[in-house]
């Protein structure tokens, strides 16, 4: 099985580099400072996630449908992709207390729209 070179050092979180590249075939070897790609920063959840979404062609419902997560599991999970790679997206306007911990368990599946609905009445 072949092992992939990690983005981020399992110790403090910072990136890595490769040092030293081998050719299977000729032996060859090349030793030096090699930058990995901003893919190969992904931890394998998000890799996984990626692959789905570029499956489903960036249709959050089969993506949705695929992974058995509600939409906005989805688009957490794409936000945290983008960050990872870079992007960052506009800051979201802060939630008080009760309505973010409804907000949450809405967003973590824990409860459905109506639930929620009913919980924000309160």
């Amino acid at each position: 099985m072949a092992r992939e070179a990690i983005g981020k050092c399992p110790v403090c979180g910072n990136e890595t580099e490769v040092t030293r590249i081998t050719c299977n075939s000729c032996d060859t070897v090349i030793e030096g400072h090699f930058k990995l790609c901003k893919f190969c920063k992904l931890t394998n959840d998000q890799r996984a996630f990626l692959d789905v979404f570029i499956k489903c062609r960036g249709n959050i419902k089969e993506v949705e449908k695929e992974l058995g997560v509600s939409y906005p599991t989805v688009k957490n999970k794409l936000e945290d992709v983008a960050a990872a790679l870079g992007h960052k997206g506009e800051p979201q306007p802060e939630v008080p207390g009760r309505k973010k911990e409804i907000l949450d368990k809405l967003n973590s599946g824990e409860i459905s729209v109506e639930e929620a609905v009913e919980l924000m009445k309160e």
